[in-house]
């Protein structure tokens, strides 16, 4: 089960917890009724049911929220082991025999816990020997103390009356079990001093209360009973005491984070390899790996030099310094995202490095797919801004026939109206005709003024390099027209996107700048046609304030190139546009 299991799955993976649940708490009750709580012994053997409770809480806790790590199932295995060593004090002969069978089982299974926190797989040979050592000790090395010995609370179980082999096997089982405990102990300091500054706040109290368990549990019968003096019964009580922490303490070291949070990152790793798209989100993902519901992922759009979050929506200055912290993910030297998490929430910051590491390659790929939401959305604002430009240029030339040309027309056709019912009087019918003549040439021109305006004559027959010098030598002010390109060397609709590109950097030079002189380059690099339109006006131009520069930008937009505004006060405006040149 990982985090990518699909809802179906995890639905019944919770009924079947639910289930373990049910069981678990009807063999507590169980227990509980069987057990001789009324009898001189009965405060001690309640510590048997509310040990069981405890481990069935953390092992189930620990299984729901990280289902493949083994550390909840070994839990509440162990869980198990303590069950049948509390039945053996009751007066059911089967259980009787289970838990006399059983009694040391408990330790075996803490050794397990031990060496397999925190993935919850026992790793390398030795390891592996020392918890099947433990098991063998527990289970086989136990045999001697109730076969060879009549025990009239077990009948039935002894095969033979032999002490002297039930002493020997004790003394068998103390020695091995030391063995056990040595190796245990050798192989924690191994790994103590193989983990980093980070892990060792997790692992060095974890270990030392294991340490210190075992230790009480093989020796507190023959070191602190006599030492001082006391009763089985308070040997018993210390024992269970000790074993009742230690599915506290690995729950302690779960939620303080660092090595706790190992297993969190190789069902990370699970969920990555994971197929379909029944995965939640990456985002989703690290959250619930971090402990951090308010965690965000970021992805680096370095046509922008920013980020944006997973819904393609750009990530603003102020958003950014607003972050609770900040971690940055790079794959092959290059930033591809980022990660911004409430640091305080974090025992250990160096865990969402960690974390950004394991994902960096599918954060790459939910960049790309954000990175492409982003530019839909810009394409598409891009059209709708288009569209409205269009509308706009279409109304505005609709209006200057309207208001303009049209009112010429209706007054020169009223004109020769009036030609036409004058008299014979030649020298007034050949001065109105000379007037009616020029009103049409004022009107022709005018309409050759609209049409200029909407697809120059020069452009679209001379090419742009003509054109921009048509431009240029009607420019009101000093224009100098730097040329590096040839007619006709890209396609008709760059040349006039670059056309419209001159036009209103001059008429912005002009109409807001105040400029005293302009200079006008166009050259081509590559497959890229670079327009650049410098004046020494008054500056302070910016995208956005009017709709030339908007529709100058968007037309570029459009064609996947670029605009940069250079234009600080009192320095003057420097536009430069990147049209990619498409033959």
């Amino acid at each position: 089960m990982s985090m990518g299991a699909s809802a179906p799955i995890r639905r019944s993976f919770n009924r079947a917890l639910l289930a373990i649940l049910c069981l678990g708490l009807v063999l507590v009750l169980t227990l509980t009724a069987l057990l001789p709580l009324e009898g001189p012994f009965g405060l001690v053997l309640a510590l048997f049911p509310i040990n069981v409770l405890i481990y069935l809480g953390a092992g189930l806790l620990a299984w729901y929220h990280r289902p493949s790590n083994r550390m909840g199932a070994l839990i509440l295995l162990t869980g198990v082991w303590v069950f049948l060593g509390g039945a053996g004090n009751t007066d059911v002969p089967a259980l009787v025999w289970l838990g006399t069978i059983a009694g040391s089982m408990p330790l075996a299974g803490f050794v397990h816990l031990l060496l397999a926190f925190p993935a919850g797989r026992v790793r390398g040979r030795i390891s592996r020997m020392t918890v099947m050592v433990a098991y063998g000790t527990s289970l086989l090395l136990e045999a001697p103390s109730y076969l060879f010995v009549a025990n009239p609370g077990v009948p039935g179980l002894a095969i033979a009356d032999a002490p002297e082999l039930a002493r020997w096997g004790g003394i068998v089982q103390e020695a091995v079990g030391f063995v056990v405990l040595a190796s245990t102990l050798v192989l924690l300091t191994h790994r103590l001093r193989r983990s980093s500054t980070t892990e060792r706040r997790v692992l060095v109290p974890l270990y030392g209360y294991g340490i210190a368990a075992v230790v009480v549990m093989l020796f507190a019968a023959r070191i602190l009973r006599p030492v001082f003096a006391w009763a089985p019964q308070d040997v018993a009580a210390l024992q269970l005491l000790m074993f009742c922490g230690v599915p506290i303490v690995f729950a302690l070291g779960v939620l303080r984070g660092g090595v706790a949070r190992t297993g969190e990152l190789e069902e990370l790793g699970v969920w990555l390899g994971e197929a379909g798209r029944t995965k939640p989100e990456i985002g989703a993902a690290l959250a619930r790996t971090l402990g951090d519901p308010t965690l965000e992922v970021w992805f680096w759009v370095p046509g922008r030099n920013g980020y944006v979050d997973t819904e393609g929506v750009e990530v603003t200055a102020a958003r950014e310094q607003a972050s609770r912290g900040l971690e940055p993910v790079e794959l092959d030297g290059r930033r591809i995202g980022a990660i911004s998490c409430d640091i305080a929430l974090m025992a250990e910051p160096e865990l969402v490095r960690t974390a950004g590491r394991v994902v960096a390659i599918a954060l790459d790929r939910e960049r790309l797919i954000a990175e492409l939401l982003a530019s839909g959305r810009a394409l598409q604002s891009s059209r709708e801004r288009l569209v409205e430009v269009a509308d706009r240029e279409r109304r505005r030339i609709a209006q200057d026939l309207h208001d303009g040309l049209q009112v010429q027309l209706v007054l020169l056709a009223l004109e020769a109206q009036q030609i036409a019912n004058a008299g014979d009087d030649g020298d007034a019918v050949q001065e109105r005709a000379t007037e009616l003549r020029k009103g049409i040439d004022t009107a022709a021109a005018g309409l050759r003024e609209v049409v200029h305006s909407v697809m120059p004559a020069a452009l679209t027959q001379r090419g742009l390099s003509a054109a921009a010098e048509d431009l240029v030598d009607r420019m009101p002010v000093p224009t100098t027209l730097t040329l590096s390109i040839s007619d006709n060397e890209c396609s008709p609709v760059v040349e006039s996107t670059a056309y419209f590109v001159v036009a209103e950097a001059l008429a912005n030079a002009v109409k807001h700048s105040r400029a005293g002189a302009i200079a006008v380059q166009l050259s081509r690099a590559g497959n890229v046609l670079h327009v650049e339109v410098r004046d020494n006006g008054d500056g302070g131009a910016r995208e956005g304030r009017g709709s030339g520069l908007t529709g100058m930008v968007e037309r570029v937009e459009a064609l996947g190139g670029r605009v940069h505004i250079e234009s600080a006060s009192g320095a003057g405006t420097t536009i430069r546009a990147e049209i990619p040149c498409g033959l």
